[in-house]
């Protein structure tokens, strides 16, 4: 038995895979993103059904770039990229705190992100990007699916 309490899915900080993934991982891609909204995100959307097509359908069809984290071979982050902005970033619950977020993060960063929306009521993701050198930019639009909560923009100018 490991003695050292800190381990967690490998390691304190067992730093893992971040790669550029494509279409063939689409679903891998939604099934993360539907995982960490329904784990996270409860609060917000309550009892309306997750909108599967719509998200698969995004993911099946973004025209940016898709990078995955990975942990011993298997995908456990995703963060779409375009252009200056952060279209989706998502973390599979069971690696919330691990790491994984920080690693996909930065190298987001590093390929240029600037921007993104994030949902008022998303306190976690919030706190995130605020720590991280995130600041909120005043804009604000409405999102697509039931109950149409408040997305907030956030920019960064590194």
């Amino acid at each position: 038995m490991d003695r050292d309490l800190r381990v967690r899915h490998g390691g304190a900080r067992a730093q893992g895979v971040i790669r550029e993934s494509g279409r063939d991982e689409a679903e891998r891609h939604f099934e993360i993103q539907r995982e960490a909204s329904l784990a996270g995100l409860a609060h917000v959307y309550g009892n309306e059904p997750f909108p599967d097509d719509a998200v698969r359908a995004r993911w099946q069809t973004f025209p940016g770039t898709v990078l995955v984290a990975e942990r011993e071979g298997a995908i456990v982050g995703v963060a779409g990229l375009e252009g200056e902005w952060l279209h989706g970033f998502y973390v599979v619950p069971a690696y919330w705190g691990s790491g994984v977020a920080d690693e996909l993060h930065a190298a987001a960063v590093e390929r240029g992100i600037r921007r993104l929306w994030c949902l008022a009521e998303n306190g976690r993701a919030r706190r995130f990007y605020e720590k991280r050198g995130w600041t909120l930019d005043g804009e604000t639009r409405v999102v697509e699916y039931p109950p149409h909560p408040l997305d907030v923009g956030y920019s960064r100018s590194d």
